[in-house]
């Protein structure tokens, strides 16, 4: 399907990251600048052929922004995505295909997401890797197709989204939408507002809004999660911290509810595990690479943790015999429990997974602590 960002949200989208800067920018000389970028390229504009005028061009204005720059592209398979790019060489990639983040690095432009060496570019196929939405259903626990069908479905630049009270202060970001797409699959009248955020400090943020837009009459329920695929060196080398006496589900052995009794979680073997009730934040320790990632978590109280070892992963079509040893799935869900929303309700999940350069000392994640977000 040939989906084209227009000329007209180019602009409009151009106009709001000078506006944005406007407010938000450190010095008025930097904004004036900014203003000056703007005006060049609006007359250069006029003597350009529509044909001629990449995505890119969009966000020209604020390509050497000190605060961050916002990209429109598209990628080697032709699908359209968005590059947020934030302080020194850290940046987040964004497919409008799924709404799914591809990409984050750091500022010393070190990958942090794992996509498969088999995986996919062909829609309707999911994208295996990144951070796929899984929304109204996880796994096949319900009618649907698994894992919902938001990830393979194209979403629109939101060019006008209604505030984030809440919203952390950002060097970049990108606010999606989707809307009533699949009522023969899911008939609920639905609004998903999706936003991806890059902090200053490199750190990504998503932002999930879900509303129930129907006026009146029945509400409908849905489960939810964000299913980060983090890069590691070698998965034998790697532990979760927070979860630590906790009870989870375990997939492998019929969900089966079971009281955790590591002190961390470690990998020698298949793990396909929902923590319940989980604390705010939780760690992922690369003990090879000397580096944490530190996943906090709002209105989404379960957490899920995989990996398929080597015989799984050989029997996984778009993942390598191989795969296994350089990834972890760690990600914040609403699952044991359903969400339910009323006609003209809204709910909200936040995810934000943020880089620390050295490896925390085992047990410093207290659960009883982390509940409490210190």
């Amino acid at each position: 399907m040939n989906r084209r960002i227009s000329l007209e949200m180019k602009a409009r989208l151009m106009e709001k990251c000078i506006s944005w800067l406007k407010c938000n920018g450190p010095k008025q000389e930097e904004t004036k600048d900014v203003e000056k970028k703007e005006a060049t390229s609006s007359s250069s504009s006029q003597t350009t052929s529509s044909s001629n005028v990449s995505a890119a061009a969009a966000a020209a204005a604020i390509a050497d922004s000190p605060i961050g720059s916002v990209e429109f592209t598209t990628d080697s398979n032709g699908l359209e995505k968005v590059i947020l790019r934030g302080p020194r060489r850290s940046s987040a990639e964004v497919l409008l295909y799924g709404g799914q983040v591809l990409s984050w690095k750091n500022k010393l432009g070190e990958e942090l997401l794992f996509v498969s060496t088999k995986a996919v570019f062909a829609p309707p196929k999911p994208i295996r890797g990144g951070i796929p939405i899984c929304f109204p259903q996880f796994l096949n626990n319900g009618m649907i197709e698994r894992h919902g069908f938001v990830r393979t479905r194209f979403w629109r630049i939101d060019l006008d989204p209604p505030p984030l009270p809440t919203a952390a202060p950002c060097s970049s970001y990108i606010d999606l939408i989707l809307d009533e797409q699949d009522r023969w699959t899911w008939p609920h009248k639905y609004e998903f507002r999706h936003r991806v955020a890059l902090g200053y400090e490199g750190e990504l943020r998503l932002t999930s809004r879900i509303r129930n837009i129907r006026p009146s009459g029945k509400p409908f329920s849905f489960t939810f999660a964000y299913l980060p695929y983090l890069f590691v060196s070698d998965i034998s080398e790697v532990r979760v911290e927070g979860v630590e006496t906790l009870n989870y589900l375990d997939h492998l052995q019929e969900k089966e509810r079971i009281t955790e009794q590591a002190d961390a979680i470690t990998f020698e073997s298949e793990v396909d595990k929902v923590y319940v009730l989980t604390p705010t934040k939780i760690a992922i320790l690369d003990h090879e690479r000397k580096k944490t990632i530190e996943l906090r978590k709002d209105g989404l109280l379960d957490a899920v943790v995989w990996n398929p070892w080597d015989k799984k992963a050989k029997a996984i079509e778009d993942l390598g015999n191989q795969d296994y040893k350089k990834m972890v799935c760690v990600g914040a869900a609403a699952i044991e429990n359903y969400i339910t929303l009323k006609p003209g309700e809204e709910w909200k999940g936040r995810m934000e997974l943020n880089f620390v350069p050295s490896s925390y000392c085992s047990g410093q994640l207290d659960p009883q602590k982390a509940l409490l977000g210190v």
